[in-house]
């Protein structure tokens, strides 16, 4: 009991399942989860992981996620359109497809994988690093 009280949100990740949504499943809402999601299926809607755990979402590559996706640990390699933000380890495998905006603390890219947005590494949870645009770094190079 008080290991669980004494559980920090940088340990390890969730290694189980506890909620699947299956390929033939679609949803439209947002999803609130604790402990481990995978979907399979396809969602309308923002997924978000409760504050302070270490929650992990599987994206199989038949999943599909329309909406911004907030979850300290993350495995994709489906399909999201929306800002994706991940305060630990983010991992894309071969068949991921991002549009959209990506914030992380550790991202692991897999050949194959895409990304169509900016990718914004955390430096602590409390500090994000802004990116410079492609212009301003031409003007500084001329």
């Amino acid at each position: 009991m008080l290991d669980k009280l004494a559980k920090k949100p940088n340990d390890k990740p969730c290694t189980t399942i506890d909620t699947l949504i299956g390929v033939t499943t679609e949803m439209k809402g947002d999803i609130v989860f604790s402990g481990g999601l995978r979907i399979d299926g396809k969602i309308k809607g923002n997924i978000m992981a409760r504050a302070d755990d270490n929650s992990m979402l599987v994206l199989s590559e038949n999943a599909a996620v329309i909406g911004d996706v907030s979850v300290p640990h993350m495995v994709v390699n489906g399909k999201i359109k929306g800002n994706v933000r991940s305060i630990e380890r983010l991992e894309l495998q071969p068949k991921a497809e991002i549009t959209g905006d990506v914030t992380y603390k550790v991202l692991e890219i897999a050949a194959g994988a895409q990304v169509v947005g900016g990718l914004t590494r955390i430096n602590n949870p409390a500090e994000v690093v802004p990116l410079r645009s492609v212009e301003s770094a031409k003007k500084e190079g001329e």
